[in-house]
Order: structure tokens, then C-alpha cells, then sequence
């Protein structure tokens, strides 16, 4: 069974940073592409970033220059730095692999920045 648990949201001001973390169960990330995702309230969810199995990155323009995907293969773990942190990246923050409808979605990790 394929298991996604997200960790590291929290409350920050703008322009703060945090780390996202998600530890993967069940499949091994090196070779999967996997991809953060996030949901507003009141939106839909929406990918953010995502890394290949060779470890090229692809991130959406409302977060390029700000944020990085990552990966730690011995830990099975995807990572998500988000520096330069606006209220409008306020949403929960999920990762799963891409390209796999059946896999269900992790608890997320809330992410709110404000003043």
C-alpha cells in the first residue's frame, strides 16, 4: 500500500520560508516522478513542482525562483523549500506520485503566511 505523510507546514509571515517534507511508503521514489501539490480553500488542487526519476525538476510559474524539489532516495523522501513565502501560498500541501489516479492522497501539511 502506498502511503504519502506530509510534515514541516505551519504558520509564516511573507517572504518567510519553510520546508515540506514527505516521507513515501510502499514504492521507492527513485523511480517514480513524484510532485508536490497544494489546495486553497474554495480551489481546486493544483500541482506545484514535480522531480523525475533522473531527477530533472519542473516547477508551475506562480512558485519558479522560489521554491525547490528535492529528493533524499536512502530516506525515501521528497522535500519542498519554499523561500520568498505570499499569502496566496496559502493551502495544503500534498505530494504524490504523478501520473497515478488510483493513489490515494496523504493528510497534507497546512501551509498559511500572513501577517
Amino acid at each position: 500500500q502506498v502511503q504519502f505523510v506530509e510534515s514541516g507546514g505551519g504558520l509564516v509571515q511573507p517572504g518567510g520560508s519553510l520546508r515540506l517534507s514527505c516521507k513515501v511508503s510502499g514504492i521507492m521514489v527513485r523511480i517514480y516522478s513524484m510532485g508536490w501539490y497544494r489546495q486553497a480553500p474554495g480551489k481546486q488542487r493544483e500541482l506545484v513542482a514535480s522531480i523525475t526519476t533522473g531527477g530533472n525538476t519542473n516547477y508551475q510559474d506562480f512558485v519558479k525562483g522560489r521554491c525547490t524539489i528535492s529528493r533524499d532516495i536512502a530516506e525515501n523522501t521528497v522535500y519542498l523549500q519554499m523561500n520568498s513565502l505570499k499569502p496566496e501560498d496559502t493551502a495544503v500541501y500534498y505530494c504524490k506520485r504523478l501520473n497515478f489516479a488510483g493513489d490515494g492522497w496523504g493528510q497534507g501539511t497546512q501551509v498559511t503566511v500572513s501577517s
